[in-house]
């Protein structure tokens, strides 16, 4: 058996060409995603993102998704637009957001097509099978605190939706990279120096975004599941002292349900798997503003057997 084609394995100026030509695909589990883009901020973050992912031969694979980054002319402002079989559904965006747009895009692939799984906005990381799931809406220190949890040993399962299998009550990896915002891409350089980050865009509608790289034990267990074991609320608030409060079952639900993309496609049975999960797992407001803190807080659920 021939080993996978990793996309470290293409040359950079290979890697251009065919992305601005037919385009790859590239297995980003559980999903392939067919690939196109002649602008070069793309190449450059699937190489720096990307680079143990499995490139499939197009002649023997099919693509769960089509998408394309592709130019637009605009004068003095560069833009591009982000392409899924065909279908423009976001407003343009400046062309150095290209790499961005295609992880933002691909977001909305998953959650407004793969209607096997309740998705939830939601992170969702892993420790002896058990996941906790941090849903939050923007700016509450979610995704620092996920990057945090990843390169301290949690397994990424995904830093932006839980994918919860409504047959078995178990959730499925989509290990992607962290988005990082503003702050929080200096905090995580500056205590992890080792970690990759990829192109930033600055002055975007969501500030300055770069997108952090899974930790390769996240990408080689991709295909393990997990159950609920934590749904925890997480606030950052600068100067606070780190906080838990229990919160309610039916307050939960309530919540988590509000963060849900799609529970309605599946009917009753997408909000009773809401329910089973809500059930299934100690939920809680957690309130903090040191990361020091909180992960001390995380390793004490490691020690919960």
């Amino acid at each position: 058996m021939s080993t996978p084609r990793r996309l470290q394995d293409w040359a950079p100026a290979d890697l251009r060409r065919a992305l601005a030509g037919q385009g790859i695909r590239l297995r980003l589990p559980p999903f392939v995603v067919h690939i196109r883009s002649p602008i070069a901020v793309v190449a450059e973050g699937l190489s720096a993102l990307y680079p143990t992912n499995e490139c499939l031969d197009p002649a023997d694979s099919m693509a769960d998704f089509h998408v394309a980054v592709t130019p637009r002319w605009r004068p003095l402002r560069p833009l591009c637009v982000f392409e899924m079989d065909g279908l423009r559904p976001f407003t343009p965006l400046g062309r150095d957001e290209a790499f961005a747009f295609l992880e933002w895009g691909l977001n909305w692939c998953v959650t407004g097509h793969a209607h096997h799984w309740v998705a939830v906005h939601a992170a969702v990381l892993e420790k002896q099978g058990r996941a906790l799931v941090l849903p939050a809406p923007p700016g509450s220190g979610k995704s620092t605190l996920c990057a945090a949890l990843m390169l301290n040993g949690w397994r990424l399962l995904s830093d932006e939706m839980a994918l919860l299998d409504p047959a078995t009550g178990q959730l499925t990896a989509s290990p992607r990279p962290v988005s990082l915002k503003n702050a929080s891409i200096d905090i995580i350089r500056q205590r992890h120096p080792e970690a990759v980050i990829g192109p930033v865009a600055r002055n975007t509608l969501k500030g300055t975004v770069g997108h952090l790289r899974v930790t390769p034990d996240s990408l080689a267990r991709a295909s393990d599941t997990a159950r609920p074991a934590w749904l925890v609320f997480p606030r950052y608030e600068a100067g606070a002292d780190l906080t838990l409060t229990p919160r309610g079952k039916a307050r939960a639900l309530v919540e988590i349900a509000s963060h849900s993309f799609n529970h309605h496609v599946h009917g009753r049975a997408g909000l009773e798997a809401l329910a089973t999960l809500v059930e299934q797992s100690d939920c809680l407001d957690l309130r903090y503003s040191r990361l020091d803190e909180a992960l001390a807080w995380a390793r004490s659920l490691e020690a919960l057997q």
